[in-house]
C-alpha cells in the first residue's frame, strides 16, 4: 500500500511539472480528465500543496479549499488562505462549481465572477481520493491538492 501511494505521489509531481513547464498546447491535444468522480466523496477540505497561482492566489499561504454538494447540483466552494505569509490575514473566496454534463463529474466550470466559469479539470485522482491534480487545457494553471497539508 505504501509503495502504491508513493508511486501515485511521484506521478502527481511529474504530471504537475509537465503541465507547468509546457509553454503551449502543441496542437489540439487536451488534458484527459479522470473517468469518474464520486462527488459525495470529493466534498471535503483539500490542502493546496502546490499551484501555479492565479492572480487572486498570489501570496497565498496555507491554502485550503472546501467543497459542499448543494441540492441543485452546484458545488459550493470556500477557498481560505493566509495573505503574504503564515501569519498574514485570513482571506476567503467563495466560487461556485458547475459540473459539465457528460464528463463523469470530472470537468467543472468554476465561477468566481458572473458570468465567467473557469475550466477546472480533475486530471488525476488517487483511488482513495486523498490527493488530486486539477488543471486547465490552456496549461496556464495547475493545482495539487491533498487531504493532508503535505504529500508523502
Amino acid at each position: 500500500m505504501r509503495l502504491t501511494r508513493m508511486a501515485h505521489a511521484l506521478s502527481l509531481v511529474a504530471l504537475a511539472g509537465l503541465l507547468a513547464a509546457c509553454p503551449c498546447r502543441g496542437g489540439t491535444r487536451e488534458i484527459e480528465p479522470v473517468s469518474r468522480v464520486a462527488l459525495w466523496r470529493s466534498t471535503s477540505a483539500c490542502y493546496v500543496t502546490y499551484s501555479t497561482p492565479t492572480r487572486f492566489e498570489r501570496g497565498a499561504y496555507n491554502a485550503v479549499e472546501s467543497y459542499a454538494l448543494e441540492q441543485d447540483g452546484r458545488i459550493g466552494t470556500v477557498f481560505r488562505y493566509r495573505k503574504d505569509g503564515f501569519e498574514g490575514g485570513l482571506q476567503t473566496m467563495t466560487p461556485t462549481g458547475f459540473v459539465r454534463e457528460g464528463t463523469g463529474n470530472a470537468v467543472w466550470g468554476m465561477q468566481f465572477v458572473w458570468p465567467v466559469k473557469a475550466e477546472y479539470i480533475i486530471a488525476s485522482l488517487a483511488p482513495d481520493y486523498s490527493d488530486t491534480i486539477v488543471a486547465r487545457n490552456r496549461l496556464d494553471y495547475v493545482w495539487i491538492m491533498a487531504g493532508t497539508p503535505t504529500l508523502p
